[in-house]
């Protein structure tokens, strides 16, 4: 098996969408949780129903309709300025902790990303993060017009980079970014932040069910489809030494 590139999605797999907590807590204090996950689920359902109607726009501003509708949920009200600086928060999330290692572990192989982000939002992304010194490429969907996991959007990597799809490792946590890299015919890594086992536990503890849990079941499992991910691990640390067994 030839290897050439290594491709990550962004939101949930390089960076932690958890990290705006912060913000949206402190401009509405006692929300924070449950609007950091409803916005999340609501945000990733329109990119959804945008590509099904063939009615795209960019993720910027799929991501403030989703926040205008969490805060709608509540009876809260935000004026555009309030708004734009929530969103703002999407351009410094935390990379969790592990990823610059990983990345430069890895630095033998091409290294991209492909995400829903619009460029400006990925741009200022990796730079704030400073993994751009480790990415060859910022792949946005938006150069298709249409989300993930729409196959259009996975065939910019074979534009971008000059690959094939049997040469690519495609990482993602995202179960439908899974099901959809998988599909197209990439080789496929799902990182797995919360087990089965872990979820079971924290579904049969909470009472009642918190966002949070909610957030957990519903995005970070493998979807019940016939696209399992090649292989399964818990920590992008994990990526090296899985990518030269892959390589036999």
């Amino acid at each position: 098996m030839t290897i050439k590139a290594i491709v990550f999605d962004a939101y949930g797999t390089l960076y932690d969408v958890q990290s705006v907590a912060g913000v949206t807590d402190a401009a509405f204090p006692g929300h924070g949780e449950y609007i950091t996950q409803v916005w999340r689920l609501k945000q990733l359902e329109y990119t959804w129903l945008r590509s099904l109607m063939g009615r795209y726009e960019d993720f910027r501003t799929v991501t403030c309709d989703s926040l205008r509708y969490t805060l709608d949920t509540l009876g809260l009200t935000a004026d555009q300025t309030l708004v734009d600086r929530i969103v703002e928060a999407y351009n410094t999330l935390s990379p969790y902790p592990e990823a610059e290692e990983a990345l430069g572990r890895l630095a033998k192989f091409r290294l991209a990303l492909l995400s829903n982000g619009s460029p400006d939002m990925l741009d200022g992304l990796v730079r704030n993060s400073g993994l751009d010194r480790y990415l060859e490429a910022a792949i946005s969907v938006d150069a298709r017009k249409t989300y993930k996991p729409d196959p259009c959007a996975y065939e910019l990597i074979q534009e971008r980079l000059g690959v094939r799809p049997e040469e690519v490792v495609f990482v993602s946590s995202n179960g439908f970014d899974v099901a959809g890299a998988r599909s197209f015919g990439f080789s496929v890594v799902r990182i797995e932040r919360v087990t089965p086992a872990a979820l079971r536990h924290e579904l049969a503890s909470a009472a009642p069910i918190g966002p949070a849990t909610l957030f957990r079941a519903l995005r970070m499992q493998t979807e019940a489809l016939d696209y399992a991910p090649n292989a399964v691990v818990s920590s992008l640390l994990a990526l090296p030494g899985l990518v030269e067994t892959l390589l036999g």
